[in-house]
């Protein structure tokens, strides 16, 4: 049985980053992938991204061939974690690139973070939104249980998804007044708005979390 783990390369930034955190966290034979065979066979899929939504939805639309592996293999169980636009693009769209359909896995749309929050000192939030956010759960989550009650995490983004069944939000980070998508969950898939290769402790245990996760 294979133990690859694919990191899906669709073209959206460095991702070798990403690959290294995942060795360090215990992934064995961690792979960067670019076809949609590389996805089939592998046993857990990771879909990181950086950039605009329209970019990532375009390589990797439902009826492109990556695309349609990733889809294939969600549907098949595979554990799946998406890293920033690998968690946005699994909803239907994005305010972001009007015309630009995702892959449709859950219902819901991407949208802009407000641009006149302000924090508890009133002053006002920059978008895009980077630096480090504390996170909370919505329930458990095995793949979210890092060794902190409220963990903090790297952020890098100016937009966040809203899911029309709210349950699928798994955890939430606050950005002044709004509560803002932080990670989404439903059987086999595992979206994070974070970057976990870039949050240091916190983000390889979770990342350790979803190479040892059965799903």
């Amino acid at each position: 049985m294979s133990r690859t783990v694919a990191v899906v390369d669709a073209g959206l930034g460095n991702l070798r980053s990403v690959v290294r955190a995942l060795e360090r966290a215990g992934g064995g034979d961690v792979r960067l992938v670019d076809d949609p065979q590389g996805v089939r066979d592998a046993a857990r899929v990771v879909v990181p991204g950086q950039g605009a939504f329209g970019e990532c939805a375009a390589a990797l639309r439902p009826d492109a061939p990556l695309g349609s592996a990733i889809v294939e293999s969600i549907r098949a169980g595979k554990p799946y974690l998406g890293i920033c636009l690998g968690l946005q693009v699994l909803f239907e769209s994005s305010e972001e690139s009007p015309g630009h359909p995702g892959l449709g896995v859950f219902p819901g749309r991407v949208v802009k973070l407000p641009p006149h929050e302000t924090d508890e000192e009133g002053r006002r939030l920059k978008v895009p939104h980077i630096g480090w956010s504390r996170i909370a759960q919505r329930g458990t989550h095995p793949v979210l249980e890092v060794p902190s009650a409220e963990p903090w995490f790297y952020f890098v983004h100016s937009y966040h998804a809203r899911p029309v069944d709210e349950r699928l939000t798994a955890a939430i980070a606050g950005f002044g007044a709004i509560p803002i998508t932080a990670a989404i969950a439903r059987d086999n898939v595992v979206g994070v708005q974070f970057h976990p290769e870039k949050s240091q402790e916190m983000g390889l245990a979770l990342l350790a979390n979803f190479l040892g996760w059965r799903a």
